[in-house]
């Protein structure tokens, strides 16, 4: 889910009028593909910013969005950063040599802790944390709570402004007191996202955001409201395009 949510809420927040750049850390290159990205090379990836501190490839454009695509040769960096001094900072630099072109950058991590994970982290503002209403979900929290020791080793400043619970079915029991333990346990967290997945698995195969695949859609209100959710979050001042207020009230103002 980290993936869709990450394409999506940079698409909405793109149609809403700010420059956004999304960065696919994940070398199982999930949210290239589900843009539509395919024929990557290693070129056009992170991996010499990662390794070698070398400046932002040039991004792909694609449904509005400037993307660094990821491609499985991004495994290889895992093992060339351990060797490199200060290879953990170097995305964060080379974002800041790029602050004056976009207004919002989004970084799609790996799903377990590694460098590139750690690359992301020490590179991010905030951390936006999906968590399923499942068992998985509560299972992964002690895993979460390592990741953050680590992370925060290196950045004691780093927080989570926004824990997103998903695959949500307020039909069953079990998803209902997962989310009531969840608000219990984190702080802040999202209303959830409903378990929508027909939509979700076709706009990827589709090679779209849910906004260009089924605007509209129950799933494209869920995706409106947590990025109006996250953009508060995080201090984001922007009217999300399509949210009502019956979905959640926009942040209004300058980027």
């Amino acid at each position: 889910m980290k993936s869709s949510l990450t394409r999506d809420v940079g698409y909405t927040l793109a149609h809403s009028g700010l420059r956004v750049l999304l960065v696919d850390l994940d070398p199982q290159a999930n949210l290239t593909d589900w843009l539509g990205v395919s024929g990557v090379t290693q070129a056009q990836t992170i991996y010499s910013t990662a390794t070698r501190g070398d400046p932002l490839p040039a991004p792909a454009e694609v449904h509005g969005l400037h993307l660094i695509p990821s491609d499985v040769s991004l495994a290889l960096a895992e093992g060339q950063m351990m060797g490199v001094v200060g290879a953990h900072l170097h995305l964060r630099q080379a974002l800041a040599a790029q602050a004056d072109r976009y207004d919002v950058v989004l970084i799609d991590s790996p799903p377990s802790l590694g460098q590139l994970s750690i690359l992301g982290a020490l590179a991010a503002d905030h951390l936006i944390v999906p968590v399923p209403t499942r068992q998985k979900g509560m299972n992964a929290l002690a895993g979460l709570s390592e990741a953050m020791a680590t992370y925060r080793k290196l950045r004691p400043d780093l927080t989570v402004a926004l824990y997103v619970p998903t695959l949500y079915d307020s039909r069953r029991s079990h998803d209902r007191e997962a989310y009531a333990a969840l608000q219990g346990l984190l702080s802040p967290i999202a209303s959830p996202i409903a378990d929508r997945g027909a939509v979700w698995n076709d706009s990827s195969s589709a090679g779209q955001p849910v906004g260009v695949y089924a605007p509209g859609s129950p799933v494209h209100r869920d995706v409106l409201r947590v990025t109006g959710e996250i953009a508060r979050a995080v201090g984001l001042q922007v009217e999300i395009a399509g949210l009502t207020l019956g979905d959640a009230t926009p942040v209004r103002g300058e980027a």
